[in-house]
């Protein structure tokens, strides 16, 4: 009992000094695991899925994509750097990529390597429709929703994965391949509806900072959800907040979003 005790303890202990602040949404999260080792592993399996995947590169959308997403991580660096956390995305190397795949779905992995499908775009419409979703899925990556997830799979396996503070070699590996599968599929990571309301957020403030337009949020998402119809969600949607809870919390943050947006520019 007392051996148990003290291993509870020292468990404890490690998940408290794991605890990590959202600057932008106050949300906080335990990540336990070393961001440079996920980041290495991010960076292998994106070049593995873009080089089975058929890339567009130097049309209009895919220079859209480009565009919109180097706005959004500018505006993130921006921030960071204003509140003295710079450093929290020392270690990203941005890229966005556009793939060929009628999928409605667009991701980013940690480090900030990003997908988007042509299959989401007819849903963007426009622009401002297009940031919603890459700030959504970029803030999944500085939130570190990654992190949080493989935390969370360390501690099932485990108290005595717990104590030893981050998962090594093979088992790393293997928790990430279990959360990110090959290919296709690889942005098809299952967060919590915490994790998705947080992105919805921060997204929304994060695209609102990069000069777009934060009304047209939740007239995305009700598309989104019309083309998916109520029969046929895709992955994408399926940890999502339900339509009418994700307006009401969108038009709720909607007053401090401007706030942001009337900063960069907007109307």
């Amino acid at each position: 009992m007392k051996l148990l005790n003290l291993l509870t303890g020292i468990a404890v202990s490690a998940f408290l000094t794991s605890c990590v602040t959202n600057p932008l949404t106050g949300r906080t999260s335990i990540q336990t695991q070393d961001n440079n080792e996920i980041n290495t592993l991010s960076f292998k399996e994106y070049n593995s899925t873009l080089a089975k995947s058929k890339v567009i590169k130097g049309t209009a959308d895919a220079n859209r994509v480009k565009s919109i997403g180097n706005r959004i991580a500018n505006a993130a660096k921006q921030y960071y750097k204003s509140i003295g956390r710079e450093q929290d995305l020392a270690n990203y190397q941005w890229e966005f990529n556009l793939l060929d795949d009628k999928q409605l779905n667009a991701w980013c992995m940690p480090g900030g390597k990003v997908a988007v499908f042509t299959g989401i775009l007819p849903i963007t419409k426009d622009d401002n429709g297009l940031a919603v979703v890459m700030g959504h899925e970029i803030s999944h990556a500085l939130a570190g929703h990654g992190n949080e997830r493989m935390s969370q799979a360390q501690l099932a396996q485990g108290i005595g994965a717990v104590i030893g503070g981050s998962i090594k070699g093979g088992n790393a590996s293997k928790i990430f391949n279990q959360l990110y599968p090959v290919g296709a599929q690889v942005g098809l990571l299952s967060y919590g509806r915490k994790q998705e309301s947080e992105a919805d957020k921060m997204g929304l403030y994060l695209m609102a900072m990069a000069g777009f337009d934060p009304r047209t949020a939740p007239s995305f998402w009700e598309r989104m959800n019309a083309a998916a119809g109520p029969s046929n969600t895709p992955a994408f949607l399926s940890t999502h907040p339900s339509p009418s809870n994700r307006k009401a919390e969108l038009q709720a943050l909607m007053p401090e979003a401007l706030k942001y947006y009337r900063a960069a520019g907007g109307r």
